[in-house]
């Protein structure tokens, strides 16, 4: 049985945490991760986030929730409010192609999202991926985009800020 998607590539590993300045110790100074550029918060869903990119082309995306989201607070009960690793990404040139492919073969989704030409997204459910969030993404076009710095995202002055600093 073919189940390979079509057009797929690791992007990145999503971290989570209450407060994102808590990992930048770690993989900002430690491990030597530098600001992408961008980033900014999503307050549909409640969180803030940006990626740091690595020597050979690797990238960490960090997150945090925005003050008054619930949006974590379930993973945060599984990881004793800690966080870590909350996803990883893989980029698909064909979005409903791999969710027509996912769908057929019994696969649980959830998170379709469309709505978005610069980033269509669904997630592949932990129950079906040992215990992993699987986020499938077919990133649109961002020319043009003003790349916010990782002071002003920290601000919360990155791309839909609400004003509000990180903790």
């Amino acid at each position: 049985m073919d189940l390979e998607l079509d057009g797929v590539h690791f992007d990145h590993t999503a971290v989570a945490a209450p407060r994102i300045r808590d990992l930048l110790p770690i993989y900002r100074d430690l491990l030597g991760g530098r600001h992408l550029g961008g980033g900014g918060d999503n307050r549909v869903v409640g969180y803030r986030t940006f990626q740091l990119t690595y020597k050979g082309g690797g990238k960490v995306e960090l997150m945090e929730p925005l003050a008054g989201s619930t949006f974590f607070d379930s993973f945060f009960e599984l990881t004793r409010g800690r966080g870590g690793v909350h996803h990883l990404n893989f980029h698909v040139d064909d979005l409903d192609a791999a969710v027509a492919r996912l769908t057929e073969r019994g696969y649980r989704l959830h998170g379709l999202n469309r709505a978005d030409s610069r980033w269509r997204e669904v997630f592949l459910h932990p129950k079906e991926a040992h215990g992993v969030l699987i986020q499938l993404a077919q990133p649109g076009s961002r020319a043009g985009e003003v790349r916010s710095t990782l002071e002003e995202v920290l601000a919360g002055r990155g791309r839909n800020g609400n004003g509000i600093p990180s903790p």
